[in-house]
């Protein structure tokens, strides 16, 4: 009725699945429909259920209907949210539900990220009404329902929320919790933690309280231990009554005990030093962009494990929360970065945009704030702290999140002056992304040793904090080589690589704490002149075959792990390889 439409996937991009080069680089209003037929159960006792509908991360703004009623709208992509539709639905049981999706993907100043429309007027060279979006991070603004969209139900007394988080001193493991109902305040809340193995271990009752493990098998990151992301499971069963029926409620939400800890110059995993060599990432693929792709994640996990890499920061923006599960039972450590990349502006860090960068912090961590994988959250990367009005927002924005999660460190990604970094000295961690003989020095590979030595000087002796060098690489083309090496040719990826590697096993004798490669894998970016099909600097392609860098980035991670005085001793390695007891195959 409204004119042309095409049948669209979800989750997914929709700026690569046709062949016309205006979806591929729209910008406005998209608009999604789709109809569904509910379970009569579902409608027929509106006294008793609640039905939901939960969209996983559309870009940006959104709004939702269902049989035409407004439901929620919601700014901001890469998180979930949600609209309890029960009165819509349970009106007309039996009629067909309607579920419209409108969503924008523009971006302004004051959005994470930010960008802004620029009009060209001068109608000689552009027509009438020609505007671009530009942006100030290196990624292709891809657009669209990124993640799984479900309609589910609960009870219409439910468990609303759970907090959790864990110590253990001795051979006793300690879970703490705090428990949310909605609906009523008459029910009853019992509280089981169970092994993987099914035995409950600890019970509990009420909605606060802590849960004691004698002998508690600890999560550990992958390498640090033989077995890697061991979870709980706590069982929440609640029981109420409504309109005259007894209810029950039950939520299982995986437990790791862990710790964690930074000092002047380490970071700590239940008391043990955390040394982070891994990667940064995106979600990017080829046809799908943004879009949620199971076998792609589960690609991406293996490439991991056989590359020995124990962590990954998530650059630069939430990820799906099917890659935190992953993470949680493999045991590999993430630093939590929300969509703050690209703020470069004066006007980006005002009023407006300091609001909505605190409600983002408060929906990211309460989406993984249980999470034993998420050891650290990153609120921006690579800012302009160096202005003025980037002190009072960043030293806002880090109390807020340490208020809302004390039991984490938190930090930002900066490539600043560290003598004019305004955000430093309010985060736990300093992370510094650099690109000597790359983006500076040109070519030049003799700089880079003492460049990133003075790099580290200069920040330990500003801020006497812990140091991870979070972005360091370069641009190579698969298949393309030159000896001597010279920029973008396999042999300068390598080359680039080794000379920060000299210096990071100095540093991190003394204070340098984690290095992670820019970048796992090749992703697109917006066109540009130095960006040949996208950002060329992973060490994977974007179809995820490995180039030299990964050859070297293997061997070091493995010796690494080797050297670590935290792998248990019944674990053997060799020539880079699991003998034997390891969980996963090589």
């Amino acid at each position: 009725q409204s004119g042309p439409v095409i049948d669209m996937p979800v989750p997914a991009s929709f700026n690569e699945l046709t062949q016309d080069p205006n979806l591929r680089q729209y910008v406005g209003w998209v608009w999604y429909e789709r109809e569904v037929l509910l379970p009569r159960s579902w409608l027929l006792n509106a006294l008793t259920t609640r039905v939901v509908l939960r969209v996983g991360s559309a870009h940006y703004y959104t709004i939702v209907w269902v049989n035409g009623v407004q439901v929620t709208e919601h700014e901001g992509g890469h998180l979930p949210f949600e609209a309890d539709i029960s009165r819509i639905v349970q009106a007309g049981p039996g009629a067909l539900c309607r579920i419209t999706v409108a969503l924008n993907n523009t971006l302004t100043p004051h959005t994470l990220p930010p960008g802004a429309i620029q009009f060209l007027a001068d109608e000689s060279k552009y027509p009438k009404g020609y505007f671009v979006q530009n942006t100030k991070f290196d990624f292709f603004n891809y657009a669209g329902i990124h993640r799984p969209v479900v309609l589910y139900t609960t009870p219409t007394v439910y468990i609303d929320d759970i907090t959790v988080t864990t110590a253990w001193t001795g051979n006793i493991g300690v879970v703490r919790y705090q428990v949310l109902v909605a609906g009523s305040t008459h029910y009853s809340l019992s509280l089981s933690l169970r092994e993987k193995e099914g035995k409950v271990v600890a019970t509990g009752n009420g909605t606060v309280g802590e849960l004691k493990v004698v002998d508690p098998k600890l999560w550990w990151p992958y390498l640090m231990h033989e077995n890697p992301g061991y979870l709980y499971y706590l069982e929440v069963t609640l029981l109420a009554q409504a309109g005259g029926e007894s209810l029950e409620d039950l939520y299982t939400l995986p437990v790791g005990i862990r710790t964690v800890h930074v000092t002047r110059s380490q970071f700590l995993i239940n008391g043990k030093p955390f040394y982070f060599h891994g990667v940064n990432k995106h979600e990017d693929a080829d046809i799908r962009g943004k879009g949620l792709d199971w076998s792609l994640i589960v690609k991406d996990f293996n490439l991991l494990r056989w590359l020995g890499a124990n962590s990954f920061r998530t650059s630069h923006y939430p990820y799906a929360e099917e890659i935190m599960d992953l993470c949680d039972a493999y045991g590999i450590v993430v630093i939590d970065e929300c969509p703050a990349v690209g703020m470069r502006d004066q006007e980006n860090f005002g009023n407006k945009s300091l609001a909505h960068h605190l409600t983002v912090m408060e929906e990211l961590i309460r989406r993984d704030k249980n999470r034993p994988s998420v050891v650290m959250w990153s609120v921006a990367n690579e800012p302009a702290s160096e202005l003025t009005p980037a002190a009072y927002y960043f030293k806002t924005v880090i109390a807020h999140t340490k208020a809302i999660d004390p039991s984490r460190p938190v930090t930002f990604v900066s490539n600043a002056n560290y003598a004019h970094d305004h955000g430093a000295p309010y985060v736990d961690v300093i992370c510094v992304n650099s690109y000597f003989s790359w983006y500076h020095d040109s070519g030049h590979l003799e700089v880079i040793q003492l460049q990133l030595n003075t790099q580290f000087e200069n920040w330990y002796e500003t801020y006497q904090k812990p140091i991870i060098q979070s972005e360091y690489g370069a641009d190579s083309i698969a298949g393309l080589h030159n000896d001597p090496p010279l920029m973008f040719s396999e042999e300068y990826h390598k080359a680039v690589l080794q000379k920060y590697h000299s210096v990071f096993d100095k540093k991190r004798k003394e204070y340098v704490i984690g290095e992670l490669i820019w970048n796992f894998a090749d992703f697109m970016t917006a066109q540009a002149v130095i960006r040949v099909l996208g950002n060329k600097k992973g060490i994977f392609t974007r179809q995820r075959q490995p180039k030299a860098a990964a050859f070297i980035l293997r061997d070091r991670y493995w010796k690494l792990a080797n050297e670590s005085s935290c792998i248990h001793p019944t674990v053997k390695y060799y020539n880079f390889y699991v003998l034997k007891e390891s969980p996963f195959p090589f």
